[in-house]
């Protein structure tokens, strides 16, 4: 579909779709991580070090896709609620290293089953099978992109 300028319409380029189905998912979860006083960029950095034994600052920024000044302001918000602890690094003392304290762990684990119940309802509303291509069609579209070779 175009508009009369020969660019695509608005409401039918790629980056609305996504971000309208972004917004769509996030109305699911926003409530459910502002009840345990968490905004979404909050979980992220709590999930990506969840998974790990302790982050670089750039390493969460790049894996969570947060801009290092906004990554820097969350760090501290949490590291004052106590649920992340920086240390510096073993390898290069200019670095921070961020890991998940024990206070951090007992609310994502808390958080978590919330969270995974909140999936299964997008996925059992959409379609398992649906849902696994959609992984997979994005995923593909972030590859052909970054490497479209």
């Amino acid at each position: 579909m175009k508009s009369s300028n020969n660019i695509r319409a608005f409401d039918h380029s790629l980056p609305m779709a996504l971000l309208k189905a972004r917004e769509s998912v996030m109305k699911t979860f926003v409530p459910h991580l502002r009840a345990h006083d968490l905004s979404p960029q909050q979980w992220r950095v709590l999930r990506v070090l969840n998974e790990s034994d302790g982050l670089e600052m750039t390493e969460i920024s790049k894996n969570c896709f947060l801009l290092m000044p906004s990554l820097t302001r969350i760090v501290q918000n949490l590291s004052k609620r106590g649920l992340v602890l920086r240390s510096v690094s073993t390898k290069d003392r200019r670095r921070s290293i961020i890991i998940l304290t024990e206070r951090g762990n007992k609310l994502f684990q808390l958080i978590a089953p919330e969270s995974e119940a909140l999936y299964l309802h997008i996925t059992d509303t959409f379609g398992y099978g649906k849902m696994e291509l959609l992984y997979e069609l994005l995923e593909e579209l972030v590859q052909k992109i970054n490497d479209p070779n």
